[in-house]
């Protein structure tokens, strides 16, 4: 199973629960619509089944980030322009959405290429240990904390990670779906 798959088998639940209590949607709400029982919701959300074909596809459709209105876009606009080490990502998928100069110059391939795709299979061992912890951090929470982690030095064709400290925030968009801002937390000097 590839790794960006693994992700979002680990994070659909979850992240339609979030969705659900930020719209007001209830179970039996859901359950009607995609022709399944509230249980399933329930047992989806907890982790204890895994979505199947066209429910999987619909609910992944419900929960991935399209930042479309004109705030999104501002969001889009202030990444992009950022001095900081930042990237907005969506939060089931890691699909970039928006990239600062800072962060891309870290890069090796040019963004246009990387915009639009997952950027999971970059992740750092470090990186994807942190993404194990979400759900355990309260990160599927309708206030979800700020994470800090470390990660170390990784090397790819498209790209370097370099050794740092990343703090990610959820963001939420006009729809109700979640983009996660990624950036490098400075260590003050002892």
């Amino acid at each position: 199973m590839s790794q960006t798959v693994e992700v979002l088998k680990q994070n659909l639940g979850p992240s339609v629960k979030r969705w659900r209590l930020v719209n007001r949607v209830k179970q039996e709400a859901l359950a009607l619509d995609l022709g399944v029982s509230q249980s399933m919701i329930s047992r989806w959300e907890s982790g204890r089944t895994e979505p199947e074909g066209r429910e999987r596809s619909r609910l992944v459709r419900i929960v991935l980030a399209r930042p479309s209105t004109a705030a999104d876009k501002a969001l889009l606009e202030l990444v992009s322009a950022s001095a900081d080490r930042v990237h907005l990502v969506c939060d089931l998928t890691h699909r970039l959405l928006a990239v600062s100069p800072a962060r891309a110059r870290e890069w090796h391939a040019p963004v246009s290429a990387l915009k639009g795709t997952s950027l999971w299979s970059f992740a750092s061992d470090g990186i994807q240990e942190a993404e194990h912890r979400l759900d355990a951090a309260g990160w599927f929470e309708p206030h979800a904390p700020d994470i800090v982690f470390q990660t170390e030095r990784a090397d790819f064709t498209a790209m370097t990670i370099p050794e740092s400290r990343v703090k990610i925030t959820r963001v939420p968009l006009s729809d109700g779906s979640y983009a996660r801002l990624v950036r490098a937390v400075e260590v003050a000097a002892a």
